[in-house]
């Protein structure tokens, strides 16, 4: 069997890619084994998996403990929790500025940069002990980094993997002077890989046009077939609907979900002691105000983070699994790792926000896994039926596609993977 060697946080043994998961589980039935070169886990990993786990290091290590904080300790939150003290005074916007902008010097070209050198150790030691076939870099924008280094000595065929893009990033956060920067190091990083991937046709194409003559490959996320909720978990009595994850305030916008369920209750066309919606995912006090703001307290509430086997847990019970899409017309290739999860449970999924002309509409126009509404009357329109149905039928029905649907699991991703490490290395 063909070695493959894996660059990158594996997520959900720590924050990462939800890609380098499927490739470990799925690679050896195409072919390929692989051995991944991680930073260090804040969970033992499944014991079948081969890991490479660095020692820890921080770009911030010597302040840290000046300071007298954490060695994991996020000073990003600590600073933030801080600002919220004075978020009423008149140097509130200069201090955030100025964090801001130091942060863009000291975390570039990401807050992993310190992990390189550990890295490349591990992985110059596994390289000339085994033969290793290729590689594969996922994230962070560190592991491109190696990636090139370890390419560079050992000349072994190397495909570099975008579950976001780089300097081309749909919430690219920095300035234009450090997107220059980004940029450049982007283009002149890339020049050494023999394949580019990530996750959507539209982003592919940024990519081919950035970088130029290289061959670049759209792959989707998906979702583990062992995850499937199958058999169907008994569903809730009340007809819930349930998002699970990350709100990035400006660019998803749940306002239509709010005013569409407050003119149902208000018409009478919904009651309120039958619909619960929740929200499982990180702090938001802006969450809450909205709810609070458009009436619904008592039928909307915000649940608080919760372990991923709970988050599953809530969307296989759900009758409804709400999806917020970007908010940004122009992007049309954002793929939501959300969305594969939601297709493993295997619930109706209902998305608003976005352009409608994109990739989650493409998506769910194919596997009849649920709708996309444009404005706020759609909202209400397939709210009504679903409402309905649940009224008198007790649940909402799924009528998803298993066979289109299945074309979108991690097995599938990782077939598409193995025939791209098999070209790469054909062609050296």
């Amino acid at each position: 069997m063909k070695k493959v060697l894996i660059i990158g946080h594996f997520w959900p043994y720590r924050g990462g890619s939800g890609r380098v998961i499927g490739l470990v589980k799925y690679l050896p039935e195409f072919g390929w084994e692989p051995i991944v070169l991680t930073a260090p886990l804040d969970e033992k990993p499944d014991p079948q998996f081969r890991i490479i786990e660095t020692s820890r290091d921080c770009v911030l290590g010597f302040w840290k403990k000046l300071f007298g904080f954490k060695p994991g300790e996020d000073i990003g939150h600590r600073v933030r929790r801080s600002y919220r003290t004075i978020s009423e005074s008149p140097v509130y916007p200069f201090l955030s500025w100025g964090y801001a902008r130091i942060m863009e010097i000291v975390y570039y070209p990401d807050r992993h940069r310190s992990w390189k050198r550990l890295a490349i150790k591990s992985g110059t030691e596994l390289l000339e002990n085994e033969d290793i076939d290729t590689i594969i870099s996922i994230w962070p924008v560190t592991s491109h980094l190696i990636a090139k280094e370890l390419k560079g000595t050992y000349q072994i065929p190397w495909v570099s993997d975008f579950p976001d893009l780089w300097s081309q990033n749909h919430n690219y956060s920095y300035g234009r002077l450090r997107h220059f920067f980004d940029q450049r190091l982007e283009l002149k990083t890339l020049l050494a890989a023999d394949a580019l991937v990530t996750v959507s046709e539209p982003w592919a194409e940024k990519l081919r046009i950035l970088h130029k003559r290289k061959s670049v490959y759209a792959v989707t996320h998906g979702f583990d077939p062992e995850e499937v909720n199958s058999p169907p978990a008994k569903l809730t009595d009340k007809f819930t609907i349930t998002y699970t994850g990350t709100i990035y305030r400006g660019k998803q916008d749940p306002s239509r979900l709010f005013a569409a369920l407050r003119d149902l209750i208000s018409n009478g066309a919904v009651n309120p002691e039958d619909i619960e919606v929740r929200f499982y995912g990180l702090d938001l006090d802006w969450l809450a105000n909205e709810i609070e703001g458009y009436g619904l307290s008592a039928v909307a509430r915000y649940y608080g983070t919760v372990p991923r086997e709970i988050a599953f847990e809530k969307q296989r019970e759900s009758q409804l699994l709400l999806l917020l899409n970007w908010d940004d017309y122009q992007e049309k290739g954002w793929h939501s790792l959300k969305i594969y999860a939601y297709l493993g449970a295997r619930r109706p999924i209902i998305t608003v926000g976005g352009s409608g002309d994109d990739v989650i509409k493409e998506l769910l126009d194919e596997t009849k896994a649920g709708v996309y509404c444009r404005t706020v009357e759609d909202l209400k329109n397939i709210l009504s039926k679903a409402y309905l149905e649940y009224k008198h039928k007790g649940e909402v029905n799924y009528e998803g596609q298993v066979e289109q649907i299945d074309n979108y699991s991690h097995r599938e991703m990782a077939r598409k993977f193995a025939d791209i490490l098999d070209s790469a290395c054909q062609e050296k």
